[in-house]
């Protein structure tokens, strides 16, 4: 493959981590955009519609993509798209730290899964690492009857389920990793534009933003969504393809870092109790030994 005649793996490492990173911040835009006046669940539509502006022309001219592992990209872009618009609405609905970690339980869902569909070894780690997960979730979620923490609600049961989906867009990915990443990805932003579309009007049922709002709004959302976001996400999926799978899924946890420590110097709402703190740390923890422990160190 080209990319790793010209990179190295440091250098494809280092990509990898930055991307991740800058989807620390996907709850920047989302809630700026919200802040200037429209509800939080077109702002979703609006940063996800946006990346098809660059998408669409350049699939048009590449529709043979689509002739290869067709229905498989289209599961798997339905399952991220869902995974997006779900996690997309965790984060304007709850807090910031609570649906990344959420989503962060991917992990432990992909392992399930593979243990089911992919025929993988229920090892002693990976059963560590499922309790250890699921302990970690309840002291997340734990409630302390305190009026300063923000209660549980709809965003919660949105990033837990964005884990699940994503999981099982990552199982389907790792059955077909020769999968094109241009049609992909442009799948994934059409799924997730469509979905972000029927969750605001059925879901949430949220009128349709007023044209003002959509104009003042749209710089933002291209800034983010298409010069930060879109490369971010092509990047990680054209790596994840090159570098071993458990090295790639400890570089994205630089997403988890960059979301907490923005949202704490950025929101002061961000509050947390030492016991949550714990369960957090227990959910990264988690993912950290089912990565070293849990993947077949042998690449096909």
């Amino acid at each position: 493959m080209v990319l790793t005649k010209i990179y190295s793996d440091s250098s494809l490492s280092l990509l990898i981590l930055i991307s991740a990173s800058a989807w620390g911040l996907y709850w920047v835009p989302l809630r700026a955009i919200e802040q200037a006046g429209m509800a939080g669940s077109w702002s979703i539509v609006l940063v996800n519609a946006c990346p098809l502006i660059v998408l669409l022309p350049f699939l048009a001219i590449n529709l043979r993509g689509l002739k290869v592992h067709t229905l498989p990209m289209i599961c798997a872009g339905l399952m991220v798209g869902t995974a997006f618009t779900l996690y997309a609405n965790g984060l304007v609905e709850t807090t910031i730290i609570r649906a990344t970690l959420l989503f962060y339980l991917s992990p432990i869902w992909s392992t399930i899964l593979g243990i089911i569909w992919l025929s993988e070894r229920l090892t002693r780690a990976r059963i560590i690492s499922i309790l250890l997960a699921v302990a970690g979730l309840v002291l997340l979620l734990m409630d302390f009857n305190n009026s300063n923490s923000v209660r549980l609600n709809i965003g919660d049961l949105f990033g837990f389920l964005s884990g699940v989906f994503w999981a099982i867009a990552a199982v389907i990915i790792n059955r077909w990793p020769n999968a094109p990443i241009l049609p992909l990805t442009s799948i994934v932003y059409v799924a997730t534009t469509i979905i972000s579309i029927i969750f605001a009007l059925f879901i949430h049922n949220d009128p349709f933003p007023e044209l003002n709002i959509i104009k003042d709004s749209f710089l933002t959302a291209t800034i983010w969504s298409i010069i930060v976001l879109l490369p971010s996400f092509w990047v990680i999926f054209r790596v994840s393809q090159l570098l071993f799978p458990g090295r790639v899924a400890i570089l994205m946890m630089s997403e988890v870092i960059v979301a907490i420590v923005s949202a704490r110097i950025l929101v002061p709402d961000e509050t947390m109790f030492f016991l949550q703190w714990i369960g957090a740390g227990a959910i990264l923890f988690a993912g950290v030994i089912e990565v070293l422990f849990g993947y077949n160190k042998k690449r096909p």
